[in-house]
């Protein structure tokens, strides 16, 4: 395997790290998010044999019988927990339908919590009793790295540490399970396991996906192969943050192309960070300063704008 083609970072320099590692950090991972909304997680202290058993866990999920897996829809739920269907799911501005089925986990509030929703609330498969604990290890580990990276993003925008990662603490933050089966000779022309898009969180990070396909957009518009390499973990910056930043980090256009043989299945586990629902994304101060001294962006709720894209993936009311 080739070397990655976006730049790498080790965690351990911003978390354990001398004062010049850790501006060094900051540095890279801001610049990264500016120039292209991507870059590469080293040493981020998930245990590469929870991955695994997680992997695990998705793959016996999604080798479950249609009937079963119906079963964990939630009806009205607007595909935010549990199971959403092969195919019911499209980028923006494509209405041929993504080539994937998925799972997704967030956040559990008890019945007493301002936000509860029993139609966002948890569901868990009964056939694969390692699932729930596995996924509810994975998810906390992948929170607490998260909350470092936003770390780094404020202080890289010039705020205190807190600002973004407070944005998210309590968040509607999902982790996703994704399956992309081997490819239909009968589907749409136009379909391809995901077409090209841009995350609507904060900050998203991808666990190792188990073959290659993601593409990032270059500004030039040449597509650049991301490469799924072990020990890392792919991170890029959403239309959140590239909202609240008025523009300065960056969320890119990305897709995950087919492959060469279309009976290959492929599995990706993307954490997809959010901020609490009542959070307020008007651009902040030192990044309108950054970017010409202008608002680019609208003040919205992170409710509103999440609302919005649902509806406009297929996943909400249009």
């Amino acid at each position: 395997m080739s070397d990655q083609t976006i730049p790498v970072v080790s965690l351990n320099d911003f978390t354990q790290g001398t004062p010049a590692q850790r501006a060094d950090f900051v540095q890279t991972v801001g610049d990264a998010l500016v120039d292209i909304g991507f870059f590469a997680l080293e040493d981020h202290g998930v245990a590469q044999s929870l991955i695994d058993d997680a992997y695990s866990c998705v793959a016996e999920f999604f080798e479950l019988d249609a009937d079963t897996k119906d079963r964990y829809v939630i009806e009205g739920g607007r595909g935010q927990r549990a199971f959403t269907r092969y195919g019911m799911e499209h980028a923006k501005d494509n209405p041929a339908p993504d080539l994937k089925e998925f799972w997704q986990v967030g956040r559990d509030l008890s019945e007493d919590h301002p936000r509860f929703d029993p139609k966002r609330q948890n569901l868990w498969p009964s056939e694969v009793p390692r699932f729930r604990p596995t996924m509810e290890r994975l998810y906390g580990q992948l929170d607490s790295v998260a909350s470092r990276l936003l770390e780094a993003c404020s202080v890289y925008i010039g705020k205190e540490a807190e600002l973004l990662r407070d944005m998210s603490d309590g968040g509607d933050t999902i982790l996703r399970l994704i399956h992309y089966p081997p490819v239909p000779a009968e589907r749409d022309p136009s379909s391809v396991r995901a077409a090209a898009h841009e995350d609507i969180n904060l900050l998203t990070i991808l666990c190792e996906a188990t073959s290659g396909g993601l593409e990032l957009l270059q500004r030039d518009g040449v597509w650049r192969p991301i490469h799924a390499l072990d020990g890392q973990f792919v991170v890029d910056s959403g239309d959140m943050i590239q909202h609240c930043t008025n523009g300065l980090l960056r969320s890119t256009t990305h897709r995950v192309v087919n492959p060469n043989n279309s009976r290959e299945r492929r599995f990706s586990m993307p954490f997809f960070v959010h901020p609490r629902p009542e959070v307020d994304l008007t651009p902040i101060d030192t990044c309108v300063a950054r970017t010409g001294g202008e608002p680019k962006f609208r003040p919205v709720t992170a409710n509103d704008f999440l609302q919005q894209r649902l509806a406009e993936i297929g996943l909400g009311d249009a």
